[in-house]
Order: structure tokens, then C-alpha cells, then sequence
């Protein structure tokens, strides 16, 4: 395939690329998988074609000039792979609408010259503005974790200057709807969750309506030093709740049981969940016993705190 030049990220219109080898090659490049066609025009390296600026380069392609990456594409592009890969979302102005398509979802909205940034030469939307269209308009658990990676990627004397320039956004965006939402979200990003699950577990603990924990909270002993650290913690009362990641935890069962049994002697009540405990509803059932065990009621808990809609705000 050196005939058909493609760009650096393993990109070249269907057009460029006959010109240059002619419709037989192509199509014989197509029909072997050395290229392939994610949208209708354009054609990818088969080697690259899951990878995130190989499928943003594309999509660029496909819908024309004028496009910029946005949502959990950009987001990716920023560094924050908590956002899923698929489908590669596109922002274009009003005046220049596009239909979407399986696989790329097109918006139209305002693309004012501050809200872009170049990443590696392709057009991306500022992390800021990332951040408050995703609180507002994704899946809030997943919206929460990449909110959580934007302020984790900052040192933490500038974590609260992005935090407020996400608010601004947040208080001006031109349509209202899902911020209610996304100033709770907002709110319960920290930059301290060390893994996607953990940012996820953090929501789903206070979307079923518990009191909002301390992330990565210190264990000390007597001495003042840190012992341990803690996912999620609730430090007056001394609840926890420990994830267990698979890969961060493979090989270690005897040093986490040892752990356990010591917060345990230190008058610990310990709630454990497993990578594979996404929608059990013990780990609910264990952190009320916990709860009662502390003399602390939950009987007023109110799930789906968090799970507000855009439809069930009132435009302004």
C-alpha cells in the first residue's frame, strides 16, 4: 500500500486514495482489510482502526470543514479515558448542520475560536467545556469519572480554578437543562479517585442516597503517620468501602485480607466490592447495616438523587 499515502494518524479520503492507486487497489486493499471504511468516503488503516485520533481523524473526514471533536471523544483526546471510545462525537455550528450516522453522533452548537484547542493537529474542544456538555448530557457515572481525571491531571493548588471555570459554564450555558445535575456532579469530583471504577462507585454511593464520603481517606496511627488509605471513607463514624479492582489486586488476596482484619481491630466497619459487584445490591444492604451498626438511620435515603434527566429541569 505505499501507493496511497495516508496521513498520520492512518487516514485518506476514498478519493485520494484511487487517485493515487486507482479503484482496483482500493478495493482490493478494502476487501483484504489492510483498509477500511468506518463512514461512507473514508478509508482507515485496518491496523489502527480502534484507535481513538485514528476514529477522531476520520470523522473529521466524514463530516467536512468546520468540525470540531467533542464529548467523550474529546475527552479521550484531553487524556480521560474514563469516556467510552465509541461512538466518535463532532460539534459544527449552527449554520453548517450535519446528520449523524452509525458510529458518529453529530451536534450542532455554538463554536466560539476560545472554546478550541489543536491536540496533535486535529480540532478539539477545550477540557473546561468537555467537562461541563459531558455533566450535563452523559451517562452521570461516567461523566463524574472524567470529571475526576480532568482534575486529577492538574497539581492540586489549580484544581479549584478549573473547578470554577467549569461552574461558569455550567451557570451560562444558553440551554439549562441537566445542570442541576452537573453542579452535583461537579461537586463530588475530587481528583483523588485513583481509577475510573472507583470515581463510579462514588456516584453509586451517593446516588442511592448515602451522606457523601471522604475519598482516599488516611488511616493513621498513634504516631500521626499514614497506615493505610482508604477508597471511600466516612471518618467520624469509621465506615468504609474498599474496591478491589482486578488488576490492581490480582495476586494479593492474603495482604488485602490482612489489611482488612487489621482496619478491623482498629474499629473499622469495612463494606468490600469486587470489579464484578456493578449492580448488587448487597453492597447497598451491607453499608445500611453499617449505618444502623453506628447508631445513624437511613431510613430517609432517597436513590436517584443523582440520576436527574434533562427533561425533568425547567428551562430558565
Amino acid at each position: 500500500m505505499t501507493e496511497i499515502a495516508l496521513d498520520a494518524f492512518g487516514v485518506v479520503t476514498r478519493a485520494e486514495a484511487i487517485a493515487a492507486a486507482g479503484s482496483y487497489r482500493v478495493r482490493v486493499a478494502q476487501e483484504t482489510g489492510v483498509l477500511l471504511s468506518p463512514w461512507t468516503g473514508v478509508l482507515v488503516d485496518g491496523t489502527r482502526c480502534t484507535q481513538t485520533g485514528t476514529l477522531a481523524a476520520a470523522a473529521l473526514r466524514a463530516v467536512g470543514p468546520g468540525a470540531v471533536l467533542a464529548g467523550p471523544t474529546a475527552a479521550r483526546l484531553h487524556g480521560c479515558t474514563a469516556a467510552p471510545a465509541t461512538p466518535v462525537h463532532v460539534v459544527v455550528p449552527y449554520e453548517h448542520p450535519r446528520r449523524s450516522r452509525p458510529g458518529l453522533v453529530v451536534h450542532n452548537g455554538p463554536l466560539p475560536t476560545v472554546d478550541r484547542v489543536d491536540l496533535d493537529g486535529l480540532p478539539v474542544l477545550t477540557l473546561d467545556r468537555v467537562v461541563a456538555d459531558l455533566l450535563c448530557r452523559g451517562r452521570p457515572q461516567d461523566a463524574l469519572a472524567v470529571a475526576d481525571q480532568a482534575l486529577a491531571r492538574l497539581d492540586p493548588i489549580t484544581r479549584e480554578g478549573f473547578r470554577a471555570a467549569v461552574a461558569a459554564r455550567l451557570a451560562t450555558r444558553p440551554d439549562p437543562r441537566g445542570t442541576l445535575r452537573a453542579t452535583r456532579l461537579l461537586g463530588l469530583a475530587t481528583g483523588r479517585a485513583e481509577s475510573p471504577a472507583e470515581s463510579r462507585l462514588l456516584f453509586r454511593v451517593v446516588d442511592a442516597g448515602f451522606p457523601v464520603p471522604e475519598v482516599n481517606a488516611s488511616v493513621c496511627g498513634i504516631d500521626g503517620r499514614e497506615i493505610y488509605r482508604l477508597d471511600l471513607a466516612w471518618t467520624e463514624l469509621r465506615i468504609a468501602i474498599e474496591y478491589h479492582g482486578y488488576a490492581a489486586h490480582v495476586g494479593r488476596t492474603a495482604q488485602d485480607e490482612a489489611r482488612a482484619e487489621d482496619l478491623r481491630r482498629r474499629g473499622w466497619i469495612l463494606v468490600e466490592v469486587w470489579s464484578d459487584d456493578a449492580d448488587d445490591p448487597r453492597v447497598e444492604t451491607e453499608l445500611a447495616a453499617a449505618f444502623r451498626r453506628r447508631g445513624v438511620s437511613t431510613e430517609g435515603r432517597r436513590p436517584g438523587v443523582l440520576q436527574a434527566r434533562r427533561h425533568r429541569e425547567p428551562r430558565r
